[in-house]
């Protein structure tokens, strides 16, 4: 185990263990160099999507892209953010802005993005995003749709928006039906509504960079989709039964997380068997990421990109361990869809409709929660709140009571995963430390008692 170090401002150690994980970043950022050099070299279109965009239509048709909420991550990452909040604050932005959306806006007002310092390092996170020729999203939130709309206006880009559906039916049991029954899970008029935007979308990328779709590719994308994900759904039902966890979200959400947003890849499918196989020799020694395991911990909402050992200040002191995030477990539950063959398109209309409902959507989100906390013999939830953002907010109230009525202890607070304007280390260690004296010892001792 690491030494324990106090928790200071923003910034502390991490400590990451899977050779997978270190192999998925060092992949991203020789991917994300390569990809900006074909389009500085080759000209061509790129685009910038928001997460709940079909990514999949991108990478059949081979039209380099990034995800915006990636992006933040790196941005996050590489401690750019209270840089680009001052940009943001200069160039007439509230400072209650969603920051985690707005990364990539504010760095389009960065005059020094591309520069070398003296050292020949680049001033921008990675030398800076490519100019954007085509901005994408959902009519997911006002000012998700705002953000977009001036990236487009400052890069000059086209703005592409998508509708968004409410789902009419509330299944509590939807992670059981959408592999294989998302025809019935869905109605059949989003489902038809999907479709026919994705062939909207599909027409004016073949317009716009002059590439025409091939639906055998989206069908090999989709089905490498679904060898990745399933992968996924095998890692964190093994990590579910195994006491104790071999490894913590520090390397779960690092490692799934990058390879997410190079899913329908041949890399991506690789890169998740070879996690499954390295946690399974981890799993089949009996090993434990902490020895003194006493507490098992769900992290709910986005990763803490700014300060990654926060997840592990308490495992030393208190043998709490982090060890369930939803960037393992959602691909397990809403990725997969089977019978791709039949109709490519159709199975992706329903993937990308189905993302807001299990990420946003009360009792969607919130009898899933419960259902893999029982899973994974959750002792206590600590759920990050994004600030000022209202798509990530809004069901978050029944989130805490579910949970709660079935047994499960709930820090929930306010905070921001990329901006150190708006966290504070110590503070926050400090409140986890009262929840899990307060609230998680004393409710597990209980429920022992019982027994």
């Amino acid at each position: 185990m690491p030494e324990e170090k106090k928790a200071t401002g923003s910034k502390s150690s991490v400590v990451k263990k899977l050779k997978a994980t270190a192999a998925a970043g060092a992949y991203q950022k020789q991917w994300f160099f390569d990809m900006k050099a074909r389009v500085e070299r080759e000209g061509c279109d790129f685009a910038i999507l928001n997460a709940d965009v079909p990514m999949e239509i991108f990478r059949a048709m081979d039209i380099p892209f990034v995800v915006n909420q990636w992006w933040a991550a790196i941005c996050g990452a590489k401690r750019m953010t209270r840089k680009y909040a001052q940009l943001m604050t200069d160039n007439g932005y509230r400072n209650d802005l969603n920051s985690y959306d707005a990364q990539a806006l504010a760095e389009s007002f960065d005059p020094d993005d591309h520069k070398l310092d003296e050292e020949g390092k680049p001033l921008g996170p990675w030398g800076g995003l490519p100019k954007p020729t085509i901005s994408i999203t959902r009519l997911t939130g006002d000012c998700q749709s705002k953000i977009f709309g001036l990236i487009a206006q400052n890069y000059g880009a086209d703005l592409y928006v998508m509708e968004n559906t409410v789902a009419r039916k509330t299944p509590l049991n939807w992670y059981e039906l959408t592999a294989d029954r998302w025809e019935e899970l869905y109605d059949k008029d989003r489902i038809d509504l999907a479709v026919e935007e994705l062939k909207a979308l599909i027409s004016y990328l073949e317009m716009k960079t002059g590439k025409m779709m091939d639906m055998n590719k989206l069908q090999h994308v989709m089905d490498l989709i679904n060898e990745q994900e399933g992968y996924y759904k095998k890692i964190r039902d093994m990590i579910a039964a195994s006491h104790p966890v071999p490894v913590t979200v520090v390397d779960t959400i690092n490692a799934v997380m990058q390879a997410q947003w190079q899913r329908g890849t041949e890399w991506a499918a690789a890169h998740a068997k070879s996690l499954y196989e390295e946690i399974k020799e981890l799993i089949d020694k009996g090993e434990a990421a902490v020895p003194n395991e006493k507490y098992r911990l769900m992290w709910l909402g986005r990763g803490m990109w700014q300060d990654f050992g926060f997840y592990q200040r308490f495992e030393q002191k208190y043998g709490a361990v982090f060890m369930w995030s939803m960037y393992l477990a959602m691909g397990a539950d809403a990725y997969i869809r089977n019978h791709v063959e039949e109709d490519p398109l159709r199975a992706l209309a329903a993937r990308f409709i189905g993302m807001e409902d299990f990420l946003h959507m009360p009792p969607w989100n919130s009898e899933w929660f419960v259902q893999q906390a029982k899973q994974n013999d959750i002792d206590g939830v600590v759920y990050m709140i994004p600030e000022n953002d209202m798509q990530a907010v809004e069901g978050s109230y029944f989130i805490k009571k579910r949970l709660e009525e079935a047994g499960f202890p709930v820090l929930a607070f306010h905070a921001d995963p990329v901006n150190p304007r708006k966290w504070n280390a110590e503070t926050m260690t400090n409140l986890v430390d009262e929840f899990i004296e307060n609230r998680v010892i004393p409710n597990k001792e209980a429920k022992e008692a019982k027994k």
